[in-house]
């Protein structure tokens, strides 16, 4: 009769199926299935932090030096960030929620037919020609018109991003709301489910359900019909219950399996994780595999802020210890670290592995 599975099962289990073998490019974003962008550069951008773990040589900036020659996209899927353009079309025809005006609609296609006589169009050129003026964004600031129309289109599926110039997006036709409906959308939804377990497995029951809920985001004109994919998802998919919590993940996989089990899983390698990394980016599931909060707190107010402005989870022997402040001055890379414990482990192995870790951030941002 096989051990029953704990909460270390888990633990090894999330950490060997998201750190895996680093490889290519598109073949680590194909695994992931989707990679959350974000624009702070602390000491780079989240989507980097994440890739440079699982792709072989990456150095900052590689992602959107290569996007437009990868067969992926930009798009809302969980959250806003960089998927398979296989996936991507599984969320169109997409219906906004917010439905637009006739008036709008009319700036949307001249703005459409500007593009297309183009080829691409960054924001600013757009801006210039049809001069939109400003409009109030929804943290309450200013920001210009054209920019939330651009978004605009883009979520409703007329535009896509060909790629960015200095982090800015440029713009080229899509039409993907023009596609066919698909002939089965719970098939469609179900896929766009499972492509999120994938990503965050083993999921708690309570983050399933909020990852179900948040494809109300990326596929709206399914809103009503993601209660039952969740019962469909909570049916079909192996499921056990720890320590009174219900997990689930992917059917071809299991987590008690050997592979998991090893102490190979466990290596000295110490790694600086992206706040969103998958790793860590289900709080819940954080607190129960390592027992102490971990919280983003670049929007938090410094006097307020616990670990730093964008503290980065420090992962060692499959405990996540602690976490490192990083930042470049004067071209030198500068570690705050702290430690859960109130210091840094005295296991001799550790010192090196940090430095290690230091190397390898400093031949990722090319100092």
């Amino acid at each position: 009769m096989p051990a029953p599975l704990t909460i270390d099962h888990l633990r090894r289990y999330a950490i060997a199926r998201s750190l895996f073998k680093p490889t290519t490019l598109p073949r680590a974003i194909a695994k992931l299935g989707f990679v959350q962008v974000d624009p702070i550069r602390a000491p780079a951008r989240a989507q980097d932090l994440t890739l440079r773990h699982r792709v072989n040589d990456y150095r900052a900036g590689d992602l959107e030096a290569r996007y437009a020659r990868l067969a992926i996209e930009e798009d809302f899927f969980i959250n806003y960030g960089i998927l398979p353009r296989a996936t991507q079309r599984l969320m169109h025809p997409r219906t906004a929620r917010v439905e637009w005006s006739r008036a709008r609609w009319t700036q949307a296609q001249a703005v459409l037919e500007f593009v297309q006589s183009r080829g691409a169009a960054h924001p600013r050129e757009v801006d210039a020609a049809f001069q939109h003026g400003t409009t109030k964004n929804w943290f309450g600031g200013n920001t210009k018109a054209s920019t939330q129309l651009l978004d605009g289109m883009h979520y409703r599926g007329l535009l896509r991003v060909a790629r960015r110039d200095s982090g800015i997006r440029v713009y080229a036709p899509q039409l993907a709301h023009e596609q066919d409906e698909p002939d089965d959308p719970d098939a469609a939804l179900d896929a766009l489910v499972d492509v999120a377990v994938a990503k965050y497995a083993p999921l708690p029951a309570a983050t399933l359900g909020r990852l179900v809920m948040a494809l109300g985001s990326a596929a709206p004109q399914w809103r009503e019909q993601r209660r039952a994919a969740l019962a469909r998802t909570k049916a079909r998919l192996p499921q056990a219950t720890v320590d009174g919590c219900r997990w689930f993940w992917p059917a071809d996989e299991n987590p008690a399996s050997r592979r998991f089990a090893s102490d190979a899983v466990l290596d000295d390698q110490l790694r600086l994780l992206a706040p969103f990394d998958p790793v860590v980016w289900d709080r819940q599931r954080f607190e129960q595999f390592w027992d102490w909060a971990y919280r983003f707190e670049a929007y938090t107010p410094a006097p307020k802020r616990v670990r730093g402005y964008y503290a980065l989870p420090m992962l060692w022997r499959g405990q996540v210890i602690g976490w490192a402040n990083a930042a470049v001055r004067n071209g030198r890379l500068q570690l705050q670290a702290g430690y859960v414990a109130g210091r840094a482990p005295r296991d001799a192995a550790f010192k090196s592995s940090l430095q290690e870790e230091r190397e390898r951030l400093e031949q990722f941002l090319a100092l």
